[in-house]
């Protein structure tokens, strides 16, 4: 019976969409997790609008034509039922996961690219890194388009001096700490994340905060994020205070901005973050790891500060520099960072993502 309403719903479609060119409709496919990349497709739905572009829900994959498949990220390659989709044009997003660095996950996600990358039409990535490791699987070159994770300037305004005040008064803060923030998911699973993600390199973050104890006496640190278990503990055996923040919203994520002295990136591996833009926007010092779009936007010294993967006393160098840097001599800075935020505003990459739908969407 389930199989017979299956067919019945599919002829439906096929009617209901009998006048329907082909690839006149972009269906988008999220992955659902509340998180990060559901908020991007969010914003993509906002730039289509913009674009004119006809968006239909995933059930309409079986309509009457074929039509354009986006999905959020790569990890639809793990398996081949994608190929089922087809004649429908697929595109995706390819964030991070650079094959032959031990895992199994991303290199069969890689391989399944260099092996079907005929039977893509469109990729997006991040950041220049990305754009090499997915040009090396053979794909063409005119089907992969670099397009920065954005940011909403609407929900990350420049921050006062008042604003940091009563962000801190209401979250039970000293004002006199020098907060250092860290908003991220870096534990395996979406439980308490006790068993760390490495790629995030929470390891490094905690080895970073170990030595900047040592020279900042009043240090703290504002977590948010799910499956922040292993950072906690480490936090706890080093006796570093902290607070975590559970949001239910992401544009809520902008006032914890507002309570920061720093926000400290230590991944080995990024899509992103998002964090970088959202620090540039807000008017807070961002210091990172030379990962993903970091090393494309960030220009150490003028705009932000960098350190290598894997290098705790750099990242730990760079932020006793902020720290030691009065109110004067970080403004310039961070004034660049806003103005860097402002060209990866969502609205500024409608012209990117025209191109994009170019020959995509008919």
């Amino acid at each position: 019976m389930k199989n017979f309403g299956n067919q019945l719903a599919k002829r439906f479609l096929k009617i209901a969409s009998f006048h329907w060119k082909p690839y006149s409709r972009l269906i988008l496919y999220g992955d659902s997790a509340g998180w990060v990349l559901d908020w991007e497709m969010r914003e993509l739905k906002r730039i289509c609008k913009r674009l004119d572009v006809r968006l239909a829900k995933p059930i309409w994959k079986h309509a009457a034509s074929p039509q354009a498949i986006f999905f959020s990220n790569q990890f639809f390659l793990m398996n081949d039922d994608w190929l089922k989709l087809k004649p429908c044009r697929i595109g995706f997003a390819y964030f991070h996961g650079k094959p032959n660095t031990g895992d199994d996950l991303f290199d069969s996600v890689y391989n399944s690219l260099r092996t079907h990358h005929e039977q893509i039409t469109r990729v997006q990535v991040s950041h220049t890194e990305m754009m090499n490791v997915v040009l090396e699987t053979g794909i063409d070159r005119s089907k992969v388009f670099m397009i920065p994770i954005g940011v909403n300037l609407g929900y990350f305004p420049f921050r006062t001096a008042q604003q940091k005040r009563n962000i801190r008064a209401q979250l039970g803060i000293p004002q006199s700490a020098f907060v250092v923030g860290s908003f991220q998911k870096d534990g395996v699973g979406w439980d308490e994340g006790f068993d760390p993600k490495l790629i995030k390199g929470p390891d490094v973050f905690l080895a970073t905060i170990k030595s900047l104890k040592r020279d900042i006496p009043e240090l703290y640190v504002l977590l948010s994020g799910p499956a922040r278990g292993y950072v906690k503990k480490g936090l706890d055996e080093l006796q570093v205070p902290y607070k975590h923040v559970y949001l239910k919203s992401y544009p809520d994520i902008a006032k914890m901005f507002w309570a920061l002295d720093v926000y400290l990136v230590a991944s080995r591996q990024e899509g992103g973050p998002k964090s970088i833009l959202e620090s540039m926007a807000s008017g807070v010092p961002i210091v990172s790891t030379r990962v993903g779009q970091a090393v494309d936007l960030i220009r150490n010294g003028e705009n932000g500060w960098l350190a290598d993967v894997e290098d705790v006393e750099g990242l730990a160098a760079c932020v006793t520099q902020v720290y030691g840097l009065g109110d004067d001599a970080l403004l310039p800075i961070l004034r660049c960072g806003r103005e860097g935020a402002k060209t990866n505003d969502y609205t500024a990459q409608i012209p990117l993502w025209a191109s994009f739908m170019k020959g995509f969407i008919a």
